[in-house]
């Protein structure tokens, strides 16, 4: 289970903190979810054996997309703390007002009902770091990279202003400072995964006093909004049993599509032709309700309508080509 470590935490965590437990659960789950989203049409595609939060586990990686799971897992609790308790579900939690009153810039004033992030921070730091018990080089890495989810949080933050003043004029505002969608906050930190810094340390850093003092001022010297790695990436084109990878044989790309980005449009390149890959066209039927009416009193009765609909898969270029019109065997 991919929350495995979470939900140990939660079980035998503080009992003063209990009553987040489903928030950070359900915020852990969300970070997870998506980074599947940002990573479906990349080599590597969050696959479940790759999330977990802490090297206590036996984390075998430290590359690029260890710090992006870690970062997004780490915002993920947060925000949905941070939610909830502008929701009103927590009775110890409520809008930040600290700055209320205060001039913001030229024309405007801090008001309103701020999304408490302080309270989001504190709380999920409890939870998510908790889990790194290691003193090494990793521990140290999915630290950082905890503090950048959380800093992608915070960053990517709207303010929302209201106008005052006679007759509709805005001579003043007040503004407070909201959420964004979560989805800002993945594609923010999707960035920084590309961005990412490698650290270099010695073999066998950590082993002593000195070496962990080594490894503190490395990671002080580098911004914490900043994710950060020790291993470059493995060839995620091919399949490797050790790794838990896959390769991308199998996986599905896309070729046309009205709404298709630029990264979409060029996925059977990325995942097949780069990688030595061919695409295979496969005709498929899909089923779905269609033509809905309501009918007093009360129900919606729909048809099922069948469409025919082209999909397209990376294959081997010497394996024969059948037009079979199913899903591979293979997850996405």
């Amino acid at each position: 289970m991919s929350l495995r470590s979470v939900n140990n935490f939660l079980m035998t965590g503080p009992k003063a903190y209990l009553i987040y437990s489903s928030s950070v659960a359900a915020g852990a789950q969300s970070g997870i979810e998506e980074c599947k989203y940002q990573f479906a049409w990349d080599r590597w595609n969050c696959p479940e054996r790759a999330l977990q939060l802490s090297s206590h586990g036996g984390l075998r990686s430290a590359n690029r997309e260890t710090a992006f799971v870690h970062a997004i897992s780490s915002a993920g609790v947060m925000y949905t703390l941070t939610r909830n308790c502008s929701l009103g579900d927590f009775d110890n939690c409520g809008c930040d007002d600290s700055r209320n009153g205060q001039l913001g810039g030229q024309g405007w004033l801090w008001g309103g009902c701020s999304d408490n992030v302080g309270f989001g921070e504190a709380i999920s730091k409890q939870f998510v770091d908790a889990l790194e018990t290691g003193q090494d080089a990793r521990a140290a890495m999915n630290l950082h990279n905890n503090e950048a989810g959380r800093k992608a949080v915070k960053g990517t933050m709207k303010r929302t202003c209201k106008c005052h003043g006679v007759s509709g004029s805005c001579t003043t505002q007040t503004c407070w400072l909201q959420l964004p969608e979560f989805r800002e906050v993945g594609a923010h930190l999707k960035e920084k995964y590309h961005a990412a810094l490698k650290v270099d340390l010695l073999q066998g850093a950590g082993n002593s006093a000195a070496g962990r003092g080594a490894i503190a001022d490395t990671f002080r010297s580098i911004s914490t909004r900043e994710l950060v790695h020790l291993e470059d990436s493995p060839d995620y084109c091919l399949e490797n049993k050790t790794l838990g990878l896959l390769g991308t044989e199998g996986r599905e790309c896309l070729r046309r599509g009205r709404a298709l980005g630029r990264w979409e449009r060029r996925s059977c390149r990325r995942l097949c032709g780069d990688c030595g890959l061919a695409v295979e066209e496969r005709r498929a039927e899909t089923v779905s309700s269609c033509n809905c009416k309501f009918h007093w009193c009360c129900a919606v009765r729909c048809e099922q309508c069948r469409r025919r609909v082209t999909k397209y898969f990376c294959s081997r270029a010497d394996r024969p080509r059948g037009g079979a019109a199913h899903e591979p065997g293979r997850k996405p």
